[in-house]
């Protein structure tokens, strides 16, 4: 196959093209990033010499661009994304922009390519947000997205099923939940606290630290996209979750743990506007129809996350505010 993949040298988009190429080496891979702030080639340096990848630096909502490179597209994989909570409060623009005309020219030029199957990645926050007491969130959930970030989501996500319902384009989703691993911008939970430790830096906890995500490994993710690629059903959304519910102050002192230091190492700070409580996802319907799961436990996860970043303090030095 021939696959299109947007946003390939983010954090997801990397280590799912990493993951594609290695388990499916006759494949080849375009990789079209616009290398915004948390677009970064250095992620991609082990495939850059491959004779099966392309990148192309380009822009999602680039009509000429990406009607040129999806001819012979078999298969989009749409992960480019405005992704941060906190920017998204600030200024919301590029996340419209991005997250919702970027998605609607994808959608066009799939269309008028004739591609066997475009899916999309989308996000457990465009479900809203949990209570301690409610069940996970399954694929029937009402959306209920309260972030500008969340919002622009969901408005994709409508995007992608209408484009199903009115074009008959071939369509998959997967909304899934809070992501770790190698390769994560340092702006995000688990490699700010890691690289703060490292730097011995304080690392800061939002309000009391009771917030509640799902974690799951990247790679398991990317797994769960290609369950979904090769056997899922057209039309149809999978939510991808990690079985591991944690509350932000559960994970950082397992952080805390696994770098040898203590909770003096702790900030308590503001908590963040309309902060979501509580996320959680239900993947029956993923290891059902798929015979998908995740695979990494979150203890083993973290720490080979660690030890990524202790590895590779070069790449994400120069990241970092």
């Amino acid at each position: 196959m021939k696959l299109l993949v947007s946003g390939g040298a983010g954090f997801i988009g990397s280590n799912f093209i990493h993951y594609w190429l290695k388990n499916n080496s006759s494949d080849e891979i375009i990789n079209l990033d616009k290398l915004s702030y948390a677009g970064n080639l250095d992620n991609l340096k082990d495939v850059e010499t491959n004779d099966n990848y392309r990148f192309v630096q380009g822009d999602i909502c680039d009509r000429d661009l990406v009607r040129a490179l999806m001819k012979d597209i078999d298969v989009v994989v749409h992960l480019a994304a405005e992704s941060h909570v906190d920017r998204s409060i600030q200024n919301s623009e590029d996340f419209i922009r991005t997250n919702v005309e970027g998605t609607r020219v994808l959608l066009d030029e799939a269309k008028r390519a004739g591609v066997s199957r475009f899916h999309h990645v989308s996000t457990d926050e465009v479900f809203g947000a949990l209570s301690f007491q409610d069940a996970p969130f399954n694929e029937n959930t009402p959306y209920d997205p309260r972030s500008p970030y969340s919002a622009s989501k969901a408005a994709s996500d409508h995007l992608v099923r209408a484009y199903f319902h009115t074009h008959n384009l071939p369509i998959t989703i997967s909304n899934c939940s809070n992501n770790y691993g190698p390769y994560q911008y340092p702006e995000k939970l688990i490699p700010l606290f890691i690289s703060n430790l490292i730097e011995g830096k304080k690392i800061p906890v939002y309000g009391n630290g009771q917030n509640i995500r799902d974690w799951i490994h990247v790679d398991d993710h990317s797994l769960g996209i290609e369950a979904i690629i090769k056997k899922g059903k057209i039309g149809e959304t999978y939510c991808l979750g990690g079985n591991s519910e944690y509350s932000n102050l559960e994970i950082t002192k397992k952080i805390i743990k696994i770098m040898n230091t203590d909770d003096s190492m702790i900030e308590y700070v503001k908590d963040r506007a309309g902060h979501d409580l509580r996320y959680a996802i239900d993947y029956s319907k993923a290891k059902r129809e798929l015979a998908w799961e995740p695979k990494i436990s979150l203890d083993e996860g973290l720490k080979d996350t660690v030890s990524w970043y202790r590895e590779n303090t070069a790449w994400w030095k120069k990241l970092k505010v």
